[in-house]
């Protein structure tokens, strides 16, 4: 079972676009020394649709090679087969898991969301975690559906959930919190998650705070509620504006470099934010004392 903060950790790129392996390799590294539970490598925060097949391959062979902590891999496509094929890729590889979100261009109806799941996870044979993050996929996968894969798939083992919906999760906790492993998806719900049955979180914001992530995993698990709900209020006030108030991955990206990591700028369209922004994240991470 999956458990702890993870970090859906971002993609560094050079002056050209290309992949920043040095840089990466330092990510690897310097999350590990924040004690984070485990790395979520091409997820949306690693600008997985702008990357080229090759390029999720050689990004995940990099991580795998750096890193020995436990890599979930997101292996998501708009097409059942090529998602296959990048599993099967990544699996290969040597990632402990794999996270994948719905199809975002057309968008599946309910019986083509279970049967696209359900022919992955017979194709696949790796632990799978669904993700469900309506943000961007416009899709919120039907509670219904994913009660059905786990009673059917032994290898569906978990669900990243990012619609920011504390009732969903109580739900999800409900009628599966048994038998797979329920992540918080959004840095506001990680202690609200935890204290319903969650069992840890994949967040945004551990990109920029790690430390803080993992201290307050851990004030949780110490039963130190007080430190907990102190450092829940910190992290959403951060979340509010390098997640949520900008273009996400230019504002993680800036805020990390802020904080000493030269991880460059995301791919076109994104671009890098205007002075109003930079001194708005500036003063957040002065505040918070990150910087």
């Amino acid at each position: 079972m999956f458990e702890g903060v993870f970090v859906p950790h971002i993609t560094p790129f050079d002056e050209e676009e290309k992949i920043n392996e040095e840089m990466l390799r330092e990510l690897v590294h310097y999350f590990a020394d924040a004690k984070l539970n485990g790395l979520v490598t091409l997820g949306s925060n690693g600008e997985f649709p702008y990357l080229s097949f090759e390029e999720k391959l050689k990004v995940l062979k990099i991580v795998r090679e750096e890193s020995s902590l436990p890599i979930i891999a997101g292996v998501a496509e708009n097409s059942t087969r090529e998602t296959i094929k990048l599993a099967k890729e990544a699996w290969d590889i040597g990632v402990d898991g794999l996270l994948i979100a719905p199809p975002y261009y057309f968008k599946p109806n309910v019986r083509e969301l279970f049967a696209h799941y359900s022919r992955i996870a017979y194709e696949v044979e790796a632990p799978i975690l669904l993700y469900n993050v309506p943000k961007f996929t416009t899709i919120n996968i039907d509670i219904d559906v994913v009660e059905k894969l786990v009673e059917e798939h032994s290898n569906i083992v978990g669900i990243k959930d990012s619609s920011g919906s504390i009732g969903r999760v109580a739900e999800l906790i409900r009628r599966v919190g048994g038998k797979i492993s329920i992540l918080a998806g959004t840095a506001d719900l990680m202690y609200p998650s935890w204290v319903l049955g969650a069992h840890g979180a994949v967040v945004a914001v551990a990109n920029v705070a790690p430390r803080l992530c993992v201290e307050l995993y851990n004030a949780f698990r110490e039963q130190r509620y007080q430190r907990a709900r102190r450092l829940q209020l910190m992290i959403n006030y951060l979340n509010e504006v390098v997640v949520k108030k900008y273009n996400q991955i230019s504002a993680i990206k800036e805020a990390m470099r802020m904080c000493g990591l030269e991880v460059g700028y995301p791919r076109m369209p994104a671009l890098p934010l205007d002075e109003k922004a930079l001194e708005d994240i500036e003063k957040t991470l002065i505040e918070i004392g990150l910087i």
